[in-house]
């Protein structure tokens, strides 16, 4: 068994089995979406936390914790494709890149990632992200990945080494959880806040090496031309997903209980009781 999840061997169709093996890789495996949420309903509910309760919340915090709440109901969303086989995740982390200086002044990027408790809900789902984000901007500190790939490619040819043993161990389940902790691959979903450097969203590939199904893209706002109101704005989030880990059945109901999240983000508040896989 692996260190992050259970071989699924229940509940799956013969066809369902099948894909994994007629598309080894993700890359082979990519659907795409796009969906629009209403903008000003999370500029509200923003301002109304902020108002009422003295609590910064990021569109970004806000597009997180509704996708775990919903994952939660629906775990097929956190599962992962490894070897052909299908697992379930028994944890639930996001990942994303920031923007920080150097001792230098100089931007570079990082990677931070998040691990959520079946208790969490928007406020400490936000808390969390806000500490990463604060622990990780002081130039001087490096998280353990940041520090772990300094030292990689400290020493000529042991990145490509030290690459093709994870990738080794990691095809036969046999990675230590420790270096799955480390990386920002193996994870429940990439998420990248375009919006907050002014651009557009994008389909971002999901990668190959690890264990990560979706990958979200956060977008600036745009016109919502349906209503004609220049006002009116629409946050475009663009998702590439790997559709061996569950039927589009699976992800139709999932982005249903999504976009009711999403459109309502004061149900982000309580917990309701998660599904088990």
């Amino acid at each position: 068994m692996r260190a992050d999840g259970k071989k699924v061997k229940t509940g799956l169709s013969a066809i369902e089995r099948a894909i994994p093996y007629i598309m080894p890789k993700r890359v082979d495996a990519q659907n795409y979406v796009t969906e629009y949420v209403d903008e000003e309903v999370i500029r509200d509910y923003i301002r109304t936390v902020r108002r009422e309760r003295g609590i910064r919340i990021s569109r970004m915090a806000v597009v997180i914790a509704a996708y775990y709440l919903a994952a939660l109901k629906h775990p097929y969303v956190n599962r992962f494709v490894v070897n052909s086989k299908i697992y379930q995740r028994n944890h639930f982390c996001v990942s994303f890149v920031m923007l920080k200086t150097d001792m230098n002044g100089k931007g570079i990027q990082t990677t931070i990632k998040v691990f959520f408790d079946p208790e969490d809900n928007i406020f400490t789902i936000n808390e969390k992200i806000n500490d990463l984000i604060a622990k990780n901007s002081q130039p001087v500190n490096q998280n353990n990945t940041d520090k772990f790939a300094a030292f990689m490619f400290s020493i000529p040819f042991l990145p490509k080494l030290v690459m093709g043993m994870a990738r080794l161990l990691d095809h036969f389940g046999l990675l230590p959880r420790a270096i799955i902790d480390l990386s920002p691959f193996h994870t429940s979903m990439f998420i990248t806040n375009l919006a907050s450097i002014n651009t557009t969203n994008i389909y971002h590939h999901i990668y190959e090496f690890g264990t990560t199904s979706l990958f979200l893209s956060m977008g600036k706002s745009i016109p919502n031309y349906l209503t004609g109101v220049l006002e009116d704005r629409l946050m475009p989030i663009s998702v590439v997903m790997d559709e061996r880990i569950c039927t589009g059945h699976d992800y139709a109901a999932f982005n249903k209980t999504l976009r009711r999240y999403l459109s309502n983000p004061k149900m982000l508040e309580r917990q309701e009781a998660a599904v088990k896989a």
